[in-house]
């Protein structure tokens, strides 16, 4: 049984920095890219991030593009975002999702195993 579980959530003041990890079991880990989605209340989920099966190809979304960065330790079968300069826009749950494509994907549909999602708070 795959399973995704996201941690490193939580409350910090615009201008901080947190670190999101995502530790995935039951699945062959470097077979799968990874992607970090985050949907805010009344809002439909946003692509933040994607990267590669082996980690060489990185995509973002352009609200976050040079301020957080995505990096895969498929020796450790972990998905991390890193993220600096956070803004108040940034408040969502934060979530890892699995696809087995090569290519950058940035549908929800593409993505066929997603983490339960952690709570990211910005204040301002």
């Amino acid at each position: 049984q795959v399973q995704l579980v996201e941690s490193g959530g939580g409350l910090v003041q615009a201008g901080g920095s947190l670190r999101l990890s995502c530790a995935a079991s039951g699945v062959t880990f470097s077979t799968y890219s990874m992607g970090w989605f985050r949907q805010a209340p009344g809002k439909e989920r946003e692509f933040v991030a994607f990267i590669g099966r082996l980690g060489g190809t990185t995509y973002y979304g352009a609200s976050v593009k040079g301020r957080f960065t995505i990096s895969k330790d498929n020796a450790k079968n972990t998905v991390y975002l890193q993220m600096n300069i956070l803004k108040p826009e940034d408040t969502a749950v934060y979530y890892c999702a699995a696809t087995p494509s090569w290519y950058v994907v940035q549908a929800t549909s593409s993505y066929d195993y997603w983490g339960q999602g952690t709570q990211v708070t910005v204040s301002s």
